[in-house]
């Protein structure tokens, strides 16, 4: 125990470290051949190694080399820095390692609140047993759809627990051309094929065509298709946008679908400036994804699913073998109960812990913060010759393109298509690449809370130089 304590507090010193130096060292770099090796080729130590060794090697060989969320001029994917209580708390949980698949111990009861502040935050109701923390959206979306065609199977008279999918007409699931590719993953996973996947065009603002929606639900209908889901976008990942969710709602319930909404990176955005607009209709959904280790910046991994009835996802998967059983559980059950995980980690003290250092009002003001960046960084761009504005900025993400006047549309195409990676390597800026209307372009996502415009200043910047590097 005594060489535990030491090397604890050595791996707090060293943590704090290294969060300390992140904006000052590149945000990003390769890792050099040498420690390549070593990370990837090592050999199974026959004997014990000291805890102090293994922080040596940590400190010089996996340290340097971040994927660089945690600097402010990150701007790539959907990935935030570590919140300061999320980092704290996360040795803290695994010193106690409780399973919450359920339980009477502080790891269950704690999620209860984590949920709840949760739906709180983003407007969702929730009644007590109605949604449970997961490793991210990925697996939320899987119990959302899970729970879906439970349900719609059980409308029916057939029991898809039971007989599977065996002998029933197809199902049909409805996304946007900005979905994330979660859904049809979940739709793979669960065996309702991907032929029976409707992809709902945009509009010019890439939001779900509620027109085209319609359409497509009644063709199916013609064709003996069933319609039973439709999934919204509160923050797509390429653009930020929202779909209009009050209309997608009142189809949903004039068709009888499922509606969900993947609000993984944009939920927290009703909390923006003006932004409830936007958001209106979220708290009609019968199920929302949300990923607190995204926004919020609670340690990976921290996901959430929530429901408007707690009844639909217990019947899909609860499962309680007698050695499982707990006469004490009370009405809610386990949390075991409500999706796929048995075992289930301590993510609620990361999750709660992140909230409660915040408070509302920090919360509110990390998303207003960031989306406010967003806003300026495509203020920039419209103010420029050599940079082009994509997409409306509705949350966090500004999707842009860069365009010296002297490039034809084919060499721009090909220019958008490397300016990523050139950036990284030159580590003082991170960005990434997507296709919006089936062109090369570039994507920057305000998510650290200590990204200042001078940031932004330097990543036009890096492009610039970054473009001429790749074209000289």
């Amino acid at each position: 125990m005594h060489d535990l304590r030491k090397a604890a507090r050595s791996a707090a010193d060293l943590a704090a470290d290294h969060l300390a130096g992140v904006a000052e060292n590149p945000v990003w770099r390769p890792v050099p051949e040498a420690d390549r090796t070593w990370l990837t080729r090592q050999q199974l130590p026959d004997g014990s190694r000291p805890l102090a060794e293994l922080l040596d090697e940590v400190r010089n060989r996996i340290l340097p080399y971040p994927m660089g969320n945690g600097h402010p001029r990150f701007f790539g994917w959907v990935n935030s820095p570590p919140s300061p209580a999320g980092v704290l708390m996360a040795p803290l949980a695994a010193a106690m390692n409780p399973s919450c698949a359920g339980g009477d111990h502080t790891g269950v009861l704690l999620e209860r609140t984590a949920v709840r502040w949760l739906a709180e935050l983003v407007g969702f109701p929730h009644p007590p047993g109605a949604g449970l923390l997961t490793s991210g959206a990925s697996m939320a979306t899987i119990v959302a759809l899970a729970t879906a065609r439970h349900q719609a199977f059980r409308d029916q008279g057939h029991d898809v627990r039971e007989n599977g999918l065996y002998g029933h007409r197809p199902l049909a699931l409805y996304v946007s051309a900005e979905a994330h590719s979660c859904l049809r993953k979940a739709a793979e996973l669960l065996g309702l094929g991907t032929r029976y996947l409707r992809t709902v065009p945009v509009d010019a603002a890439f939001r779900m065509d509620t027109g085209e929606l319609r359409r497509l639900i009644a063709a199916d209908q013609r064709a003996g298709v069933r319609p039973f889901f439709v999934a919204a976008s509160a923050g797509t990942v390429n653009t930020g946008a929202v779909d209009p969710m009050e209309d997608i709602a009142a189809i949903a319930l004039e068709y009888g679908l499922w509606f969900h909404i993947d609000g993984a990176y944009g939920a927290l955005g009703v909390l923006a400036d003006d932004a409830a607009p936007d958001y209106a209709g979220l708290e009609r959904a019968d199920s929302l994804a949300l990923d607190p280790h995204k926004w919020l910046g609670v340690p990976i991994d921290a996901g959430c699913i929530l429901f408007r009835d707690p009844a639909g996802p217990r019947d899909a998967f609860s499962l309680v073998p007698p050695y499982l059983r707990d006469e004490n559980a009370g009405e809610l059950g386990w949390f075991s109960e409500y999706g796929t995980e048995q075992t289930r980690p301590f993510r609620a003290l990361r999750v709660w812990a992140t909230i409660a250092h915040l408070g509302r009002d920090g919360v509110v003001h990390l998303v207003q913060h960031t989306t406010r960046l967003a806003r300026t960084l495509a203020e920039l761009i419209e103010a420029s010759d050599d940079f082009e504005l994509l997409a409306p900025v509705v949350t966090s993400v500004t999707a842009f393109r860069h365009c010296p006047p002297a490039l034809d549309t084919d060499r721009t195409e090909a220019l958008n298509e490397v300016i990523p990676a050139a950036v990284q390597r030159r580590g003082q800026a991170f960005l990434t690449g997507t296709r919006i209307s089936g062109a090369a372009a570039l994507r920057a996502c305000v998510l650290h809370p200590g990204t200042t415009k001078d940031d932004l200043t330097v990543l036009l910047d890096e492009i610039r130089a970054a473009a001429r590097e790749v074209t000289s």
